[in-house]
């Protein structure tokens, strides 16, 4: 049997091994080739890449034909990787493709903040790969666009309002001022986003809920705070990079203590560490941020009882507590219901008066178990040279950490050997009540946990930088991240 006696079903089996980039030429190529055999011409729609402006136009002219509705759903992963498009037919174009699963769209200088808009006003349900990558500035830099307030703060604003749907990869990026065109103009990274607020809005839309993949890359500015600071954001992220961003030690260990299920951070020209004296902290950072994180949870939770103290019900598997004996006679002011206190100001921390005969049960949370399995920082500071004292500080700082960790929960499993309640966190719930704890009941459970912990390997410390020049570790973040994006910046 000859290639052009194929049956149908041959030949989308074939197609489904060749590349992506460059579907669209080898389909056509095989038409051409083969005229007259039933190679299914949908998937010359399936996965779209627009490199030139007049494809675009091309493309509009295609598909806004009222006999062409079959190809405007054939369409499924679109991108246009090209920095100067007419953004009104783009506009245009996106309008009439309705089931886009996967879309990549380079913002140039020809876009204003209400092209953008637009693309994002109406939610798109099948949607679960998104990436934007602005450069509003090509050849030569120019602020016109600033000066008059084109920012992209209302694209962030446009997301967040949508439904709820399944999107497990995002990523928002600023490409960086080119240093030849900084330098020889004396012009200064320019400003996508005016605000970042923005930021913490669309990561606390229910659009968002179900994130796994985040890259957000926005040049020198601290983005961090607006990430790390809100307890009900991303529960779900597992992988995060703000390369290029503005991020302190501090900030790395907010993100760490945040996100319960992160497993794979990229922090790749950040100068996290500016010094090479750092890293053993950075390695401590990593192991023990599940204590930070579990006292934050206990604190929550304190507080959260205290409040309900009238109505509180404790989870299934723990007793609820006694209520304390009222004695007869005069009651004292240690025993007061009220307050004449002020109302506390933003510096004071709030009183809670609990009603009398209310016990506040004492229930302690023990941290986890590291779960970062990969960190990948680099920048100007570091030489190749410093690479191996870099992973044996990092190293020496981890195991610090991990034995400070295994300290604590030695101090915890005497206390709960003394009858003190003790919970685990498992999911990322936000702090409310005893959502996201576990009660921990039996002995094994808790040498299991503690156990696993104090045998754990480092994470993956890479240091080579974005793209494929440097040495990179095997399994590194960058890795994991160039299979979500598919590609290499």
């Amino acid at each position: 049997m000859q290639l052009d006696e194929l049956p149908a079903e041959l030949y989308t089996a074939i197609v489904s091994h060749l590349p992506v980039d460059s579907l669209q030429q080898d389909i056509l190529a095989l038409t051409r080739a083969i005229p007259r055999s039933p190679v299914p011409i949908q998937h010359l729609f399936e996965h779209i890449r627009l490199k030139h402006a007049q494809q675009i136009i091309q493309l509009y002219s295609r598909l806004r034909n009222i006999n062409a509705t079959a190809e405007r759903n054939w369409v499924k992963n679109f991108g246009v990787v090209t920095w100067t498009v007419d953004a009104d037919v783009l506009v245009n174009l996106l309008g009439i493709l309705p089931r886009i699963s996967s879309l990549l769209l380079f913002v140039g200088p020809n876009f204003a903040p209400e092209h953008v808009e637009e693309i994002f006003h109406k939610p798109r349900q099948d949607l679960r790969f998104l990436s934007l990558r602005f450069r509003p500035y090509v050849n030569r830099a120019t602020y016109y666009q600033f000066l008059k307030g084109a920012y992209f703060d209302t694209t962030l604003t446009a997301l967040s309002r949508w439904p709820p749907y399944e999107l497990p990869a995002l990523s928002i990026i600023q490409d960086p001022l080119d240093p030849a065109i900084s330098s020889a103009q004396h012009f200064a990274q320019p400003l996508v986003f005016f605000r970042l607020d923005p930021i913490s809005v669309l990561l606390c839309s229910p659009y968002i809920s179900s994130l796994k993949y985040l890259r957000l890359r926005i040049p020198s500015r601290q983005v961090c705070r607006f990430i790390s600071s809100i307890p009900s954001s991303v529960p779900a992220l597992c992988l995060l990079d703000l390369s290029t961003c503005n991020v302190l030690v501090s900030d790395m260990e907010a993100i760490l203590v945040r996100f319960h299920d992160l497993r794979h951070l990229i922090l790749d020209g950040c100068s996290v560490a500016r010094d090479q004296g750092e890293w053993i902290n950075i390695g401590r950072i990593c192991a023990h941020a599940t204590v930070k994180r579990a006292k934050a949870r206990e604190k929550e939770l304190k507080t959260w009882l205290e409040r309900n103290a009238a109505t509180i019900r404790t989870p299934a598997g723990m007793p609820e507590p006694a209520a304390r004996r009222v004695r007869p006679g005069r009651r004292g002011l240690a025993t007061a219901t009220i307050s004449f206190r002020e109302a506390p100001t933003a510096s004071e921390p709030e009183i809670i008066h609990v009603p009398a005969g209310i016990v506040i049960p004492k229930v302690r949370v023990v941290p986890s178990s590291p779960t970062l399995l990969s960190l990948s920082m680099s920048s100007s500071f570091i030489s190749n040279v410093q690479h191996q004292t870099i992973r044996e500080d990092f190293e020496k700082g981890w195991n610090e950490g991990l034995g400070q960790l295994a300290a604590v929960k030695s101090r915890l499993y005497q206390s709960w050997k003394n009858g003190v309640k003790m919970m685990c966190i498992t999911a990322d719930a936000g702090g409310d009540g005893y959502d996201g704890l576990e009660a921990i009941g039996v002995e094994n459970a808790f040498h299991s946990e503690r156990d696993a912990s104090a045998s754990l390997a480092p994470p993956i410390l890479c240091l080579a930088g974005p793209g494929t020049s440097g040495k990179h570790a095997e399994g590194c973040s960058h890795n994991i991240a160039w299979n979500v994006w598919n590609d290499k910046i």
